[in-house]
């Protein structure tokens, strides 16, 4: 058996039950609660601009991934060798940050009670132990603290962290714009994240972290696909908040583990395969600015709304999202047969050229710009296939 696929497969055949607990979980749970949400009324309206999907499509998605998820943490911390405590401070800051979705998903919490719930979730996770090491991989700078530099090692992890979780949850929330694209897109960044955590587990064999990395991707990767089922399109139930920004904490642990490693090549591969979710943020963040709005108001400037006012479908614009996130699963996975030395030039000139690719197709333009090309920020797509063919998340 060639050596990289038994690197893959010895630590999937040793968790494979997160990963199937996890997929079968959600499968089951997602027509329940899509049940539940259209008993109770708790649905996503369309709109005319942000929603234009044509019938109300009901929420509680990421009910049944947190179920699903969940499912699987637990079952690894039960049968294999997880850290109960550990586990435990994990599914509570989930729980909590699907409630908080769930709350914004029913316009119960506002955008800045949101982003407070985010940030005490984050404490809460470095509080209790995960991410207060972060600072270890700015010894590849030549950053080191000795043992009387306690207070400055948490001055440079803790706001480190706190950005690294609510970043990433932020992140894979606004990716939720079209049927299929946050589920799929995540689903691959898990694949990205387990063969690197694989490698991890052969090449560090005593890290006591590798059982827990290997979980979090097993249980991410199965949450998503067992609810992609439902959500491509045309979409049955939405994840909303509560699904989106599940799989950003997920991501967000897993990215702050791989920072604790003390090597800065597996911590620019790790955001490396997370790439395209902050590519798209930094993206909009950045067209936002350009064109006058408020940075943190919602709108149509995604990567993805910017392919569906060019004329492409939503299936083909999810098709290509998935290619571009593998082509990032792919360049951070590079990072194992990479040295230190060479990880940072090689990531920078990657990035450069993305700079140069989004520049050369004007996705950073101004409005004026875009409107001479035909096209208006201001203005929903069009249906090309049915009313259902541009369903779509709210951002």
């Amino acid at each position: 058996m060639p050596h990289f696929l038994r690197l893959l497969i010895e630590p999937v055949g040793t968790y494979w039950p997160v990963l199937a607990s996890s997929f079968l979980s959600t499968l089951l749970l997602t027509p329940l609660c899509r049940s539940i949400a259209l008993r109770r009324g708790i649905v996503d309206h369309p709109d005319a601009y942000l929603k234009p999907h044509g019938k109300p499509i009901p929420y509680l998605g990421g009910v049944a991934m947190f179920g699903g998820w969940a499912v699987g943490l637990i079952l690894a911390t039960v049968y294999r060798d997880l850290a109960l405590g550990r586990t435990l401070v994990i599914l509570v800051a989930g729980l909590a940050i699907m409630c908080l979705g769930l709350f914004d998903d029913m316009r119960v919490a506002s955008p800045k009670v949101r982003l407070a719930g985010n940030i005490m979730v984050a404490i809460w996770l470095i509080w209790l132990g995960t991410g207060v090491r972060v600072s270890d991989s700015l010894s590849g700078f030549g950053i080191r603290f000795g043992p009387n530099e306690q207070w400055l090692e948490i001055l440079y992890s803790w706001p480190l962290a706190i950005f690294i979780i609510v970043g990433a949850c932020n992140a894979t929330n606004v990716i939720d714009g079209l049927d299929g694209l946050c589920s799929g897109v995540l689903g691959i960044i898990a694949l990205g994240f387990l063969v690197l955590s694989c490698h991890l587990a052969w090449i560090m064999a005593d890290d006591a972290d590798n059982a827990m990395r290997l979980c979090l991707c097993l249980a991410m990767l199965g949450a998503a696909m067992g609810f992609l089922p439902y959500n491509t399109n045309p979409a049955k139930i939405f994840m909303g908040d509560a699904g989106s920004m599940l799989l950003g904490l997920n991501a967000a642990i897993l990215i702050l583990l791989f920072f604790e490693l003390n090597k800065l090549r597996w911590v620019i591969g790790a955001l490396m395969v997370f790439g395209l979710p902050i590519g798209d943020m930094f993206l909009a963040l950045v067209r936002r600015w350009r064109n006058g709005r408020p940075v943190m108001q919602g709108d149509r400037s995604h990567f993805y709304d910017q392919l569906i006012d060019r004329g492409l479908s939503v299936k083909q614009v999810v098709a290509i999202s998935y290619a571009l996130t593998f082509v990032f699963v792919g360049a951070g996975c590079l990072v194992i047969f990479l040295r230190g030395r060479q990880a940072l030039p090689a990531y920078v000139l990657f990035v450069l050229f993305w700079v140069v690719v989004v520049g050369k197709l004007g996705m950073v333009s101004i409005e004026a710009n875009r409107r001479s090309r035909g096209s208006s920020d201001d203005a929903p797509p069009e249906a090309g296939g049915g009313a259902d063919e541009t369903a779509r998340q709210a951002h």
